[in-house]
């Protein structure tokens, strides 16, 4: 009886596979951890920090917000509706693209010599 009292539109909304699910969860949670391994060891690097890097720092934590966002989302059951698990994918591909972005600047700005952060072996 209650199946038959829920919203009908509920009812017909697409629902994705637990199993595809858990595995986008795996794989964005690695991309997570090397994202956040990658922010930890750069900060931890000796120098001072430019306005370059400040940039960089910005994108790759804005980048890092979403992923961990992405990956909050996709731990809710409610995330098995696919338009919750497409919008929590999109969320994880900017973040994505953010990091990357932040981390060029980075390199680029190290390259040119606009990062203040220095390599010491």
């Amino acid at each position: 009886m209650a199946k038959d009292a829920a919203d009908p539109g509920e009812r017909d909304e697409q629902r994705l596979d637990s199993t595809f699910r858990n595995g986008s969860i795996t794989a964005i949670g690695v991309v997570v951890g090397f994202s956040l391994g990658f922010l930890s060891r750069w900060a931890a690097l000796p120098g001072e920090w430019e306005h370059a890097d400040l940039i960089s720092v910005g994108l790759i934590t804005l980048g890092l917000a979403l992923q961990v966002k992405s990956l909050a989302d996709l731990l809710h059951v409610s995330s098995l509706q696919l338009k919750r698990y497409n919008r929590s994918v999109r969320f994880f591909l900017t973040g994505l693209t953010l990091v990357g972005v932040g981390v060029v600047l980075a390199v680029f700005a190290d390259l040119l010599g606009f990062g203040g952060i220095v390599l010491q072996s």
